[in-house]
């Protein structure tokens, strides 16, 4: 994190339990408005002229259909087809900005790197030199975001549009900036874990050091959020998730559930199903996060009748899961 942006969100009262966790002890927040620093993620650029071509050839997104308009999520693999990271790709000028876990960059940086070879691309950890903050309206009014998911505009600023929340990429010099002004606006500082809350319920399907390399990306449900291009040809995994695609074979999806466990589940927890009378793995949980009154996680399951299901955590408690609609 850059130091001058830490230095700020001190002197805005942020408590940092480490770079990446950030608390705002306050009163009761009133209203619906809502900003938050997000640490937890990093920001990648991927520069030079062979950029796209480079790009094109390792992720699931076609790379021709992001625009200084336009930003998708996706997925790089392993060539097995399995997901080692996803992202939201941003168009910025000619350079592309891959928006991904922070606890995975370095590792993702370092298998790109083994791919570029003679191509004119450099990689480069922007996460100091780039701020992400985020947005939440419940309120807001047509016309002033973005009016498509995914979304994008730029001026002072790169906002990307997530539905009633934004995602603001913002240069080190300007993040504070921006900070004081949306504050005076009436956007209460919010702690970072409740970006992450607000992205599970979105559906958006963060990996982890321990979810990486698990999962192919349609148990991420990626097919579904437009981050997969099933017709742009070759990439690195490519092979596996066209099969799965045109032979429909995927057997486990993403479901978003919820429960009244105290303790947040760790990714790549072993879930249950005890509805016949025997405990049967069923499932993992991809990333959890507490609420104000529950758990909300995202969950890989096995498809075959999961209305059957009577699901739960294997721990201790033995904590019931719920289903809900994304």
């Amino acid at each position: 994190m850059n130091p001058n942006w830490k230095n700020f969100l001190l002197s805005e009262n942020a408590l940092f339990d480490n770079d990446t966790d950030i608390v705002f002890p306050s009163p009761e927040r009133e209203g619906n408005k809502r900003i938050y620093p997000i640490a937890h993620l990093g920001v990648l650029t991927i520069a030079g002229s062979d950029a796209a071509k480079f790009l094109q050839g390792q992720i699931t997104c076609n790379i021709n259909d992001i625009t200084d308009a336009k930003s998708s999520l996706g997925a790089l693999c392993n060539p097995k087809g399995r997901a080692i990271t996803t992202f939201l790709l941003v168009k910025n000028a000619d350079d592309f900005l891959m928006i991904l876990p922070q606890e995975l960059l370095a590792s993702v940086k370092k298998r790109l790197q083994m791919y570029v070879l003679r191509s004119k691309v450099t990689l480069t950890d922007s996460s100091d030199a780039l701020c992400l903050i985020g947005l939440y309206d419940e309120a807001s009014q047509p016309g002033e975001v973005p009016e498509q998911r995914f979304a994008t505009s730029s001026q002072e600023n790169i906002v990307v549009n997530l539905q009633n929340r934004n995602l603001i990429i913002a240069g080190a010099d300007n993040a504070q900036g921006l900070w004081e002004k949306q504050v005076k606006l009436g956007f209460q500082p919010e702690d970072s874990a409740q970006w992450r809350y607000l992205d599970i319920i979105s559906g958006i399907p963060w990996l982890t050091a321990e979810t990486s390399e698990e999962f192919i990306p349609q148990m991420l449900n990626l097919d579904k959020l437009g981050g997969i291009s099933f017709n742009k040809g070759c990439y690195t995994g490519q092979e596996i998730v066209a099969r799965t695609h045109y032979l429909g074979k995927a057997k486990r999806e993403m479901f978003l559930a919820e429960c009244d466990a105290l303790a947040t589940p760790e990714p790549n927890s072993t879930i249950i199903d005890d509805s016949a009378g025997t405990e049967q793995s069923v499932g993992k949980v991809l990333y959890a996060q507490n609420g104000q009154n529950t758990c909300k996680m995202l969950v890989i399951l096995q498809i075959s009748d999961t209305n059957a299901y009577n699901l739960r955590l294997k721990n201790h408690n033995q904590d019931k899961l719920t289903l809900l609609t994304m």
